[in-house]
């Protein structure tokens, strides 16, 4: 497993956060592998909003894991978490190994397109704590992500490839928005695995 990239990048922003971009951390054989497991074997849900005070159900698909059934709320709408898989545990270690983080759940999206994507938000609710890390390994499709900062409005994009993982930590989420943008290029499945530390969970 190589677990130290070549393509390492030792923070993507030039200010108020750090975001290490580790690159691919599998091979391609291994990253197949997980990316079909995934697709397959995890408890996929639409993901729900309340925007407004509108309800809404989006087509991407969420799952919630974590070492207990912890709840999660983000959006108007809360999560009940499922139990680890062995698969996502051994992710979890191979993250953690890496980042020098230690993780207690992990929120996982399921993009089935370019059609679908997420705009821009932080994931800063409390729960999550002050600069905590998230870890995000994506699987599948290779997309675009984006950052932009709140005051300044510069951004930074990079693509985000199949078997990387990407750290968002400090006071990236205190600073920063980022967003998983639109496209009509891209045909075919991405998951995002998004390792975090939660209070109480």
């Amino acid at each position: 497993m190589s677990l130290f990239s070549q393509d390492r990048i030792e923070n993507l922003l030039p200010r108020d956060g750090v975001v290490p971009y580790y690159g691919k951390i599998f091979s391609a054989e291994e990253a197949n592998r997980y990316f079909q497991y995934l697709l397959q074997h995890i408890s996929w849900k639409n993901d729900e909003a309340v925007i407004f005070g509108k309800h809404f159900i989006t087509k991407r698909k969420v799952a919630w894991y974590a070492a207990k059934e912890f709840s999660y709320t983000y959006s108007g709408t809360s999560k009940t978490a499922l139990p680890w898989t062995k698969e996502l545990l051994q992710l979890k270690s191979i993250t953690e190994q890496l980042t020098g983080e230690k993780y207690n759940s992990c929120l996982l999206n399921l993009y089935h397109d370019g059609d679908e994507g997420m705009a821009w938000h932080s994931d800063d609710e409390k729960s999550l704590g002050k600069n905590a890390s998230i870890a995000s390994l994506s699987f599948g499709a290779e997309r675009k992500f984006c950052f932009k900062h709140k005051t300044t409005k510069e951004m930074v994009c990079l693509l985000l490839e199949h078997g990387s993982l990407l750290e968002m930590k400090g006071t990236t989420q205190a600073n920063w928005w980022h967003r998983l943008p639109k496209t009509v290029k891209i045909s075919t499945p991405r998951i995002n695995l998004t390792f975090r530390s939660m209070a109480g969970a």
